[in-house]
């Protein structure tokens, strides 16, 4: 619920090479869950990932093009301001971004690396990289596991360690920043083949789930903060059978109560949700997305929501508080929606 009379908006990116409107803003209604989109502002070209400043004044997305960029913008009453040009992240294809210690930093599929790129104190962007930290390694997927892929890159709850996921190299990385350039702690090798896309920590700090693209599976791994280590203990399906061709798995949410994850497959069009057992997950069922290819999940104040590609819409779920089964509520129109981040 939104507390004090607080609004709270949601920021939804799309991929404007498909004729999504670029960044879009909206109206949360509190308790419903429901969406009223309220601006666009087509500032970047294909902004499919955003990430918003802890205090909610700053609005930062990749530019998921060939050349690859970065752009910060401040967030107003109306629609977010460009802060600056964007900025160039010496990588092609960036398609994840987060905040850690005073930089953003971007994962970059198409060259499979992660970019640090400085911030300054008003929160606008240094106009060059800091510096880049180059994945190496293949996989056994001839077509998609040729070489490293970088699909995200966050901070571990601590905020010591930042956590990229590699779906072209099978492994996770555990990085610092040494005089703001990106340095390799240590590499965790998944199972071959896996195609490890997106990353979920626990509220606990001591488990993560990975989820992979290439076999729709999650992989439980327990996670030690204090040495930046990540231990894989089992893999989980989320599909309660073989799905019929390429499934692709894609977003994953962990419950702010920490009992369920959620995931998203966007060759069944499905929603699936596990309820979390101790170092464990046990498949609880599937819900269809409303729509088609659901590219990225979140989270907020009991509702899950699902970016459909494909369909071009964002829809909204109710979720039952015993099973954590979503029930479909609501979509809105939003071409080729890639992702949505509320603050």
């Amino acid at each position: 619920m939104a507390e004090g009379g607080r609004r709270y908006r949601a920021f939804i990116g799309s991929f404007t090479a498909a004729g999504g409107p670029g960044l879009v803003t909206a109206d949360v209604r509190p308790g419903s869950g429901v969406l009223t989109v309220t601006g666009r502002l087509g500032a970047v070209p294909d902004p499919s990932y955003l990430a918003l400043s802890p205090d909610g004044t700053m609005l930062y997305a990749v530019s998921e093009t060939a050349d690859g960029a970065v752009a910060a913008f401040r967030v107003g009453r109306d629609k977010p301001e460009p802060a600056g040009p964007p900025v160039p992240v010496d990588g092609s294809g960036p398609t994840h971004l987060s905040l850690y210690a005073g930089h953003v930093l971007t994962a970059n599929y198409g060259s499979g690396s992660v970019t640090a790129v400085p911030v300054r104190s008003d929160g606008s962007l240094t106009p060059a990289p800091s510096g880049v930290l180059q994945h190496t390694g293949s996989g056994p997927h001839d077509r998609r596991q040729r070489g490293p892929h970088a699909h995200q890159v966050q901070p571990d709850p601590s905020g010591r360690w930042a956590v990229s996921v590699d779906l072209g190299t099978d492994s996770v990385r555990v990085c610092t920043l040494d005089d703001g350039i990106p340095a390799l702690h240590r590499e965790i090798a998944l199972r071959p083949g896996s195609g490890p896309r997106h990353l979920a920590f626990h509220p606990d700090g001591e488990h993560a789930y990975v989820v992979n693209e290439l076999t729709p599976t999650v992989t439980v791994c327990l996670w030690d903060g204090d040495a930046g280590s990540l231990k894989p203990l089992t893999e989980v399906p989320v599909l309660p059978g073989a799905p019929a061709g390429d499934a692709y798995a894609s977003g994953i949410v962990v419950s702010p109560d920490g009992r369920f994850v959620w995931t998203a497959t966007r060759g069944e069009d499905v929603l699936s949700v596990l309820a979390v057992q101790g170092d464990g997950l046990r498949l609880i069922g599937t819900v269809p997305c409303g729509g088609h290819w659901p590219r990225a999940l979140a989270e907020h104040d009991g509702f899950l929501y699902a970016a459909n590609e494909r369909s071009g819409d964002v829809t909204w779920f109710a979720l039952d508080e015993r099973t954590g089964l979503p029930r479909y509520d609501g979509s809105v129109e939003v071409a080729a929606a890639s992702c949505i981040v509320f603050g």
